[in-house]
């Protein structure tokens, strides 16, 4: 990255374009280079790598910079590359999320999912979220993330068919202890389902854990941000097991 050689950043999410945590990401990026911001047109929350596959998408021209489209964030990446930008960027940063995603919601989050989208079409990617609640444009994260990025960005250290999943403490961010590399931890939800009766006597359920129960090592993304660090957890998108690969070749397995 040169100053006479801006690069080309997209920017996405899933929790909207017009969700602080997209601005403040954009703003630190444009610091970086030229962006693009293609993002949901509504709150896409835990959508994870889904697809519109059954109705056509629609986009809409909020800005010179920012096009929204009714639909997921995966969608937004592919919208990205095959309408909305003349070439390919250099990076995709998502978010920055409200909420973390930390273990297991990795599988569920659409800003993780958006990330992994650009790696899967070789765009190096980060996804970023926020462990608090309420994220606020005033708070100081745009000047934390203008030194963070640029150490994230080095195009000829950053891993291969990977992204980096970041995660920043609910502390304000002069409080800020430092960065831990982290692996995933585990996490489980108490009373995942709710089952009531609407007005007519009719079952309907509703998914969301109210009570999480967080476990892993001493390097886990949780117990980094419980700590006050930023939490950098590299995600591959090979899911093969293998270390596996020989036993499960040994069960002789025949139809």
């Amino acid at each position: 990255m040169t100053a006479s050689s801006p690069i080309s950043i997209l920017c996405t999410n899933d929790d909207g374009f017009l969700a602080p945590g997209i601005r403040i990401l954009a703003r630190a990026a444009r610091q970086l280079g030229d962006i693009v911001v293609v993002a949901p047109d509504r709150e896409q929350s835990a959508t994870s790598h889904s697809l519109t596959l059954h109705r056509p998408l629609r986009t809409r021209v909020v800005s010179e910079e920012v096009t929204a489209v009714d639909g997921t964030p995966t969608d937004c990446v592919i919208v990205a590359m095959n309408a909305v930008l003349k070439r390919p960027p250099a990076f995709c940063l998502s978010g920055v999320n409200h909420g973390p995603n930390m273990g297991e919601d990795v599988l569920y989050s659409g800003t993780v999912a958006a990330a992994m989208e650009a790696t899967v079409l070789n765009i190096p990617s980060i996804a970023l979220s926020h462990a608090g609640e309420g994220l606020q444009e005033d708070q100081g994260w745009e000047e934390l993330l203008v030194r963070l990025l640029p150490q994230l960005m080095e195009v000829d250290r950053f891993p291969p068919h990977t992204l980096l999943n970041v995660n920043l403490p609910a502390v304000a961010p002069d409080q800020v202890k430092g960065i831990r590399v982290t692996t995933l931890g585990q996490r489980r939800y108490s009373d995942s389902l709710t089952r009531a009766q609407d007005p007519r006597g009719r079952d309907y359920f509703w998914i969301g854990g109210t009570v999480s129960h967080w476990t892993g090592g001493e390097d886990s993304d949780f117990r980094a941000v419980e700590e006050g660090f930023i939490s950098l957890t590299p995600l591959h998108m090979d899911l093969t097991n293998h270390a596996l690969l020989e036993q499960i070749g040994k069960w002789r397995l025949t139809l």
